[in-house]
């Protein structure tokens, strides 16, 4: 379970009377769903609504579980970043900051990937594809956007990238987003 609570998080939107994201999530692989990963549940609430209720001194275990599907006790550090897409980008854009990558890499050790996208978990931003992007739909038809990834890494937390680093201007004018990564400690 992650929880999450506006005052800590101001770049998300919070429905009107909502000021706590709870997303919860059992922890087996559900393949009937064509995810092949746990599948999540979203509780919008008030922290009013939950004052009420009694504090569980220890989190319940599943009694049926895939061990790297059980989130491990931690506490968040949320860091306003600035993040570059990774593949969301025009294919004039995509190649030219390709070609300045590799430059980077050369250089310096880093990869565009690696400089500029956030790759821990996080709230908003640009989702980590690993393939091609595959936005999902409303049931409107618009795009969905971007809540949040929970990642099993954590980069930010070993030292890798706490900070957005700055664009070369060779690499052309980038569309950015903000999100709310987050370095956990146990």
């Amino acid at each position: 379970m992650l929880q999450l609570i506006a005052h800590d998080v101001p770049a998300l939107v919070f429905p009107v009377g909502a000021d706590v994201l709870q997303v919860l999530w059992c922890p087996l692989i559900h393949s009937d769903h064509d995810q092949h990963s746990p599948v999540p549940m979203l509780r919008w609430r008030s922290v009013a609504d939950l004052a009420d209720r009694p504090l569980l001194d220890e989190a319940p275990r599943p009694c049926d579980f895939d061990d790297e599907y059980v989130p491990q006790p931690c506490v968040i550090h949320p860091t306003e970043t600035v993040e570059y897409p990774n593949w969301d980008m025009p294919a004039e854009l995509s190649e030219r900051v390709g070609e300045w990558s590799e430059e980077m890499e050369e250089s310096f050790g880093l990869s565009y990937y690696d400089a500029f996208t956030t790759q821990q978990s996080k709230v908003g931003g640009y989702p980590g594809w690993t393939q091609s992007p595959n936005w999902p739909h409303c049931s409107c038809g618009s795009r969905m956007e971007h809540l949040l990834t929970i990642s099993a890494v954590n980069r930010v937390a070993a030292g890798f990238r706490s900070r957005s680093a700055p664009v070369p201007a060779a690499a052309g004018k980038l569309p950015t987003t903000r999100n709310c990564s987050t370095a956990a400690t146990k």
